[in-house]
């Protein structure tokens, strides 16, 4: 192979492939001397969420040939727009093309790495934070209050999750006072939100979702079909069970004083009219409902 093809192989500029066959030609007191830049190893390869460099050299050879965004996110089974971002953001300024290893190169040196966060860097930012809370505000409270505090100060700004990743945060930066969290909430650890597929069922039995109901359940045709919710008092000690029948709306409220878990089972121990029962309403009973 020419010295250009096993350097676009390699992945490095055609000079520097020269560079590491031939050498370097430097004049010392002894002569002159031939020196070889050392070839590091590759880094360590990233998520596969993110483009390769391979990816990258496709796409360089695709918008030579002349194929479109789409046509090329179909070849490398990625999304339209997450070729045409690439393009756009890693193309030269000047010429508006596009080279693969240059792109790469970008993208690595924006890829992100750990650095200290603006509270950590801004101690008088920290210090009206941390006050605050001390008065129980909520972070997002602290955050719309800064800009009218320092209306002409652009630096004196935060946004809510910044505050809440230093409250939870065990580095250096994490925001506490003589060892105690200053989240008026008293959490220590950060409530874990759990994807749609992880979330755990709240009934042992399977559910039927509301999308799959019968028609005339949907419609709202047949009485006698009842929808059932609660409500719970202070720290979850009292609770009120509502009972909305979908077709007259016809609406009980039931006092729960042994638990809140069986909404549905008080509601057929009460002394409905029993035409009501039946999934029946008499049209007297709809007009008052009405």
């Amino acid at each position: 192979m020419s010295n250009a093809a096993a350097s676009r192989i390699v992945g490095v500029n055609r000079k520097t492939g020269h560079r590491w066959r031939y050498g370097r030609s430097v004049t010392t007191r002894t002569g002159e001397v031939r020196t070889y830049p050392a070839i590091t190893r590759p880094a360590d390869p990233v998520s596969a969420r993110y483009l390769s460099e391979a990816e990258r050299i496709s796409i360089a050879d695709e918008l030579i040939r002349g194929l479109g965004v789409r046509a090329i996110a179909a070849g490398l089974g990625r999304a339209p727009s997450t070729i045409s971002r690439e393009i756009r953001r890693n193309r030269d300024a000047g010429t508006a093309a596009y080279h693969p290893h240059r792109a790469q190169r970008r993208a690595a040196g924006r890829r992100v790495r750990h650095r200290r966060g603006k509270l950590g860097c801004n101690r008088e930012l920290l210090t009206v934070v941390a006050d605050h809370l001390e008065r129980r505000w909520s972070p997002e409270q602290i955050s719309r209050l800064l800009p009218s505090l320092f209306r002409d100060r652009p630096e004196m700004r935060v946004a809510p999750e910044t505050i809440y990743q230093a409250l939870y945060t065990r580095g250096p930066d994490r925001l506490q006072r003589d060892g105690v969290r200053l989240l008026r909430s008293g959490r220590v650890h950060r409530k874990r939100r759990r994807r749609s597929g992880e979330r755990l069922g709240r009934f042992v039995a399977p559910m039927v979702m509301i999308d799959r109901r019968p028609a005339d359940v949907a419609d709202r045709r047949t009485a006698g079909h009842w929808e059932g919710d609660l409500i719970t008092g202070s720290a979850n000690r009292s609770a009120i069970g509502t009972v909305v029948e979908r077709t007259t709306r016809y609406l009980l409220l039931l006092h729960l004083p042994d638990g809140h878990d069986r909404v549905l089972v008080y509601a057929l121990h009460l002394r409905l009219p029993p035409r009501l029962r039946a999934g029946m309403v008499s049209r007297t009973f709809g007009r008052k409902c009405a």
